[in-house]
C-alpha cells in the first residue's frame, strides 16, 4: 500500500491491494472538485486492487456525491462509487457503491475478511450514455443504503444490506478501480458530501428536543452556494454552531445570514464574517431579507420586554441602523418585500387564533391587511415575484404542503405543485424566471419544516413545469427559509447540517 496523506476533506488516500498501476488523487479547493486516478486488476473475489479516498467515521453517516468517467473508453466494468471498508487490509470486509463503466450500477458487499465478494441478483443497468450519476451510501445502524440518480432526479434506492460483523468505527470515502492491471482509470467527483445525522433520540419539536443534551440537539452548519445551471455546489462557512437562513447581497460579493440572534455577511468566496449593526436587536431568527431597491433589511426578531416572547417584523437601512417596529402584534414572521419597497408580507397569529395567516403591512403605518383567512390548515412563506403580479407561498388544504400563489389582494388562489412531498417556501429569482424550494420527506408532519431532515432544494419554471432537483442534502429549518437568489440568477446559497463539518475551512462563524 502507498504511504497515506491527506486530500480535501479526506484524511488519506492510498492504492489498496499493491496494484501494478499507482494511483493518486489532486483536489481542486476553488472548484472543490477530486481528480481520482486508479488501477488494479478488480473488487472482486476474495481481495481488491484500486485507489482510495477515506476517513475514519464511527456511527451512521451520509456518503453523497457526483462522478463521472473521464474518457470514453476503458473496461466497461471499471468501477468508481462510496466504499465503507472495515481496514485497508487487501481482502478486508467491505459494502460497496458501485457504478461500472458500462452503466452497471450495483451494492456489492464482502461480509468477512477473506470472503468472496457478494452482489443481489437485481443488478440495475443504466444507460451507457448517462454524463454522470449521484451516487448516495448511507449507514443507519447496521443497514447499509445505496441510493443512486441522474442529477435533477428523485433518488432511487438500487439496494440495502445488513453487515452484522462490521465494526462502528470503519473506513469511508471514494474509490477507482480499473479493472484492467495495465490501466489506469480516471474519474472527477464532486459535491462531495459526508453527513453524519442526528442522533436516533433527536426531536424536531424544540421543547421535547429541550429535555435531552445539546449535542443531541444541534448539529453543525456548512453555508453552501450553487450554480443552477449545473447544480456545481461550494462550501465557504462551517461551524459545529447553528447559522441559517442566507440572503444574497445586492452586487452579488457578500452573502447576510442570522446566527446567535444576530446577523452577519461573508464575502461568496469565504473569509471572515461581519457583524451587521442591527442596534438593540439581539434575537434575529432565520426571517429576514432586502428590499427590491436594495436599501433595506426586513427582519424579524424578539422583542425586549414583550410578555412571551414572540417574533416581531422590524425594518431598518441594510448598512445598518437602529430597527423600526413595523407589526405591533406577535407572532409575524417576516417573509417579503413588496416591489414599491414600502410594504412587506409576514404569516402571523391574531385575534386568539392559533392558525397562522398570511398579512402585508405598510412598513410606515403599520396598517396590516390579511391575504388569507384560514382557519384549518397552515400557510407560510409568503414572497412578491418581482413584478409584483403575485404573492407566492406555501399551504396545506388538503393533507400535503404545496406551493401557490394569488394576487397581491389575496384573490386568485391557484396551486404551483401537485406531488406527494411537503414544499416549502417558494423563491422567485430576479430574472423572474424561476422558483426555487425546499421539498421534505412525506413522513413528517405537513404543517412543520423541521431541522435535520433528508431534504431536496427543487426548481421549478415559474410559467410552470415539471421541477428538477437541484440538490440532495441534509437539513430543513434554515436552510432556505428566505430568498438567497444571486442577484444574476444564476446561483443560490442554503445552509446544510453535518454532525462534524466535513471540508477542511476553519471554523470563523460567531
Amino acid at each position: 500500500m502507498a504511504q497515506t496523506t491527506a486530500i480535501g476533506i479526506f484524511q488519506n488516500h492510498a492504492d489498496i491491494g499493491s496494484p501494478k498501476k499507482a494511483g493518486g488523487a489532486q483536489y481542486d479547493a476553488t472548484t472543490q472538485t477530486y481528480q481520482i486516478k486508479g488501477g488494479g486488476s478488480n473488487i472482486w473475489f476474495n481481495r481488491d486492487e484500486f485507489h482510495y479516498l477515506y476517513n475514519k467515521i464511527a456511527g451512521d453517516f451520509i456518503l453523497t456525491a457526483n462522478f463521472e468517467f473521464v474518457g470514453q473508453k476503458g473496461d466497461p466494468h471499471r468501477k468508481i462509487g462510496w466504499m465503507i471498508r472495515e481496514s485497508v487490509d487487501e481482502a478486508a470486509a467491505s459494502m460497496n457503491a458501485v457504478v461500472h463503466g458500462d452503466g452497471l450500477t450495483v451494492l456489492q458487499w464482502r461480509p468477512l475478511r477473506g470472503a468472496y465478494m457478494r452482489d443481489p441478483q437485481d443488478e440495475i443497468f443504466y444507460a451507457k450514455k448517462t454524463i454522470f450519476q449521484v451516487i448516495q451510501l448511507e449507514r443507519s445502524g447496521k443497514k447499509m443504503i445505496m441510493r443512486v440518480a441522474n442529477w435533477g432526479e428523485p433518488l432511487q434506492e438500487v439496494g440495502q444490506h445488513t453487515m452484522s460483523d462490521m465494526p462502528d468505527a470503519v473506513l469511508a470515502g471514494l474509490f477507482i478501480s480499473s479493472h484492467n492491471p495495465e490501466a489506469v482509470e480516471e474519474a472527477k467527483v464532486w459535491n462531495v458530501r459526508i453527513d453524519k445525522p442526528v442522533a436516533s433520540n433527536f426531536h424536531p419539536n424544540p421543547q421535547i428536543q429541550k429535555t435531552l443534551t445539546t449535542s443531541q440537539g444541534i448539529l453543525g452548519c456548512r453555508l453552501e452556494t450553487m450554480t443552477i445551471a449545473d447544480g456545481k455546489r461550494k462550501v465557504i462557512l462551517e461551524s459545529s454552531g447553528r447559522f441559517e437562513a442566507p440572503n444574497w447581497m445586492p452586487g452579488g460579493k457578500k452573502l447576510l445570514y442570522n446566527a446567535g440572534g444576530l446577523l452577519y455577511t461573508i464575502p461568496v468566496t469565504g473569509g471572515t464574517p461581519e457583524k451587521v449593526n442591527t442596534g438593540a436587536i439581539t434575537k434575529s431568527n432565520n426571517d429576514h431579507g432586502i428590499s427590491f431597491n436594495g436599501k433595506q433589511l426586513a427582519i424579524s426578531s424578539g422583542r425586549e420586554g414583550a410578555s412571551g416572547g414572540g417574533s416581531y417584523v422590524y425594518v431598518l437601512p441594510l448598512t445598518g441602523g437602529d430597527p423600526k417596529l413595523v407589526t405591533e402584534q406577535s407572532p409575524s414572521y417576516w417573509h417579503g418585500w413588496a416591489p414599491n419597497n414600502k410594504e412587506v408580507t409576514f404569516v402571523g397569529q391574531r385575534n386568539g387564533s392559533k392558525i397562522y395567516n398570511i398579512y402585508r403591512a405598510n412598513i410606515n403605518t403599520g396598517k396590516e391587511v390579511a391575504l388569507t383567512s384560514n382557519t384549518t390548515g397552515h400557510v407560510d412563506g409568503p414572497e412578491y415575484s418581482p413584478d409584483g403580479k403575485y404573492i407566492y407561498y406555501n399551504a396545506n388544504p388538503t393533507g400535503t404542503m404545496q406551493l401557490w400563489r394569488m394576487r397581491p389582494d389575496g384573490t386568485g388562489k391557484e396551486q404551483i405543485t401537485f406531488d406527494e412531498n411537503h414544499n416549502w417556501f417558494p423563491h422567485i429569482s430576479p430574472d423572474g424566471k424561476w422558483i426555487a424550494y425546499i421539498s421534505f420527506p412525506t413522513d413528517i408532519d405537513p404543517d412543520s419544516h423541521p431541522s435535520y431532515q433528508r431534504v431536496t432544494l427543487r426548481l421549478v419554471p415559474a410559467t410552470g413545469g415539471a421541477p428538477r432537483i437541484m440538490a440532495y442534502l441534509y437539513g430543513g429549518q434554515g436552510t432556505i427559509n428566505v430568498n438567497s437568489w444571486s442577484p444574476d440568477s444564476k446561483s443560490i446559497a442554503f445552509v446544510s447540517n453535518s454532525e462534524k463539518a466535513e471540508t477542511s475551512s476553519t471554523d470563523k462563524s460567531k
